[in-house]
């Protein structure tokens, strides 16, 4: 059986990324290993640490950009994060001055909100109920 163990997005710049990750969405780093001219870094929620990890994959190449700025420019979130309470959430980044591009909306029997990263990225958050 396949195992998903990291999954990745494209950042504009690493150390902006970890530290907007790490501080304001409140990840914990796993790994910060060089690789070239960047980094392998990688994520884990704070209760989870042997969970899925999350790559800060720099969008050097040409291909990564555009995807990025399209999805971007189209409202396209890159990814989705689950919580137990959105409204709870919501209010807790929006004190640390995140941006959400929408609000907590109720989708049936879930719950999905959307924000910006700061790193060229929409992120959704989701409760499912």
């Amino acid at each position: 059986m396949l195992n998903i163990i990291i999954t990745s997005i494209f950042v504009e710049n690493q150390d902006k990324a970890l530290k907007f990750y790490t501080e304001t969405l409140g990840f914990m780093k796993k790994h910060d290993v060089p690789s070239g001219a960047h980094r392998w870094i990688t994520l884990v929620s704070s209760d989870k640490e042997e969970a899925t990890e999350l790559l800060l994959e720099p969008n050097v190449h040409p291909a990564a950009k555009e995807y990025q700025q399209k999805l971007m420019d189209d409202g396209i979130p890159v990814t989705m994060f689950g919580v137990a309470d959105i409204q709870k959430e919501y209010s807790r980044l929006v004190g640390k001055g995140v941006r959400f591009t929408m609000e907590p909306t109720k989708m049936g029997d879930i719950q999905i909100a959307v924000f910006d990263d700061t790193c060229g990225n929409l992120i959704q958050i989701i409760q499912q109920d």
